[in-house]
């Protein structure tokens, strides 16, 4: 959905710098920080990052991916320049699996195969499989040894209901009795599973073989009286993955502003658009914010690693993070492909006005999110770009701080999309052509940046921190953080 300008809007973007926050402030920020900090954020600037990153990949095999060196180098190069203008940086490790081959993870009970899933990531079975007998505790949760009969046969495979406790603890049990592989039976469609069945991380805690059978095999595995066959041939590795962090030294720590952008590019492109743009942006945020300039709310910015393989540096930082930790964030603001040769210029769509993204209704959206999206949208109308909506994913960084409650905005200029009739003659450009032509393949070198674009958004990134950083009440605020109560994720 397609906006129209209003002054109304250009009004609430002001009301942002000039309402507090009605809890104590520390020193207070410049008059107009949003207005002073965006026109520091040039093209020129951002473009020598680009132009760094595009070397990385090119020292590099073409590529920056996550569990490459060109991956470490990119880490190092915009560390040391955060460190070298002052931050305290913090390169916190993770670990992540990378899928080699889904083999065809099965059990055959009473001559009947059934398709499981292998819950042991970096567990596999002997190519053939293993052989045991089936054998079910007492207690189908299996969480305590107690749970299971006095005594079961040498080298028998349990199985166990999916809610008590974790998978680890299931495995532990089960092994302790002398079990060599576990089944976990998942429950019907009508019961929940145990909220932390599979905490994060749990893949590293599992030493045998472990899957997961559906409910109807589930019902066959409970009657055999014979030996069943597993396989679990799925083969994965683990890459051990690194985020990057640094906070200004200034500001409350209650109500914290986090700016993130992906730093792994695809594993056959460079990514120099596809994510170095949004990087290129933050990271120069950051180095003109500079550590020590007087803000009313902390500012913390991070780079994401293991992104393009499903979240994983997000998903390892916002599920870390305790109930208090989560309450200290005011809020997640997101930037991703900010310079798209054929570009659009899109708002994350957080007051939900257009059709809504697969798989997010507006029940998830948290409160606060429509004011950022007003924020970033009124900025877009000063520089003279109509925005538009970007339906939120399920898959984009900015989800692990939904589902944590924390309201979340960023800005776009598309990806492999096309482009419409409409949006060609609202925007410019070429309609039925994606926004970037070359997303995720090894044309996304420094050539595929759209310099003019790059330096509409890159100043968009540095007005909405700015603003923010200032004050997060007013019409276009979020939560004040006596009225947050967030929980721990599970």
């Amino acid at each position: 959905m397609i906006r129209r300008p209003g002054a109304a809007l250009l009004l609430a973007v002001g009301l942002v710098a000039g309402c507090s926050s009605p809890r104590p402030a520390p020193p207070a920020a410049a008059p107009d920080l949003a207005r002073e900090l965006a026109p520091k954020v040039t093209a020129e600037r951002m473009m020598s990052h680009l132009r760094a990153l595009q070397d990385i990949a090119n020292a590099n095999k073409g590529t920056r991916a996550d569990g490459t060196p060109g991956y470490d180098a990119s880490v190092e190069y915009v560390a040391k320049a955060l460190r070298d203008r002052g931050f305290d940086v913090s390169t916190p490790e993770f670990d992540r699996v990378y899928p080699v081959s889904p083999g065809k993870p099965t059990v055959t009970i009473s001559g009947h195969n059934y398709r499981v899933d292998q819950a042991s990531l970096l567990v596999r079975t002997p190519p053939n499989g293993l052989t045991g007998q089936p054998v079910r505790p007492i207690q189908p949760t299996g969480c305590a040894v107690s749970d299971y009969p006095a005594t079961i046969p040498p080298g028998s495979v349990a199985f166990v209901n999916d809610v008590g406790c974790s998978v680890v603890d299931k495995q532990n049990t089960a092994v302790a009795k002398g079990a060599v592989a576990l089944i976990v039976i998942t429950a019907p469609n009508e019961q929940a599973a145990a909220p932390t069945l599979f905490s994060p991380g749990y893949f590293k805690q599992l030493t045998v073989p472990v899957a997961v059978l559906d409910d109807s095999g589930g019902h066959a595995l409970a009657q055999a009286t014979t030996p069943v066959r597993l396989v679990l041939d799925a083969e994965n590795f683990k890459i051990t993955s690194r985020n990057v962090v640094a906070q200004t030294r200034t500001g409350s720590p209650d109500d914290m502003i986090v700016v993130g952008a992906h730093l792994d590019s695809p594993r056959n492109s460079p990514g120099i658009n596809d994510n170095g743009s949004g990087v290129a942006a933050v990271l120069e945020t950051a180095l003109q914010l500079g550590p020590l300039t007087p803000v009313n709310n902390a500012v913390r910015f991070m780079f994401w690693g293991a992104e393009e393989n499903g979240l994983n540096g997000v998903m390892d930082y916002v599920f870390g993070l305790d109930r208090d930790q989560l309450n200290d964030i005011a809020m997640y603001l997101d930037f991703t492909m900010l310079a798209s040769p054929n570009a659009g210029f899109f708002t994350d769509d957080g007051d939900q006005s257009g059709p809504p993204g697969q798989g997010v209704a507006a029940s998830d959206v948290p409160e606060g999110s429509a004011g950022i999206e007003r924020v970033l949208a009124g900025y877009l109308y000063l520089a003279g770009k109509r925005p538009a909506d970007m339906p939120l994913s399920t898959r984009a960084d900015y989800h692990p701080f939904m589902v944590a409650g924390i309201p979340v905005g960023g800005m776009t200029t598309g990806a492999g999309q096309s482009k419409s009739t409409v949006q060609a003659r609202l925007w410019g450009g070429t309609a039925g052509a994606p926004f970037d032509p070359n997303f995720q393949t090894p044309r996304d070198t420094i050539d595929n940046i759209n310099r003019d674009v790059l330096a509409v958004m890159g100043s968009g990134v540095a007005f909405a921190v700015g603003s923010y950083a200032q004050s997060i009440g007013g019409v276009n605020g979020v939560v004040p953080h006596d009225k947050r109560h967030r929980a721990r994720l599970p």
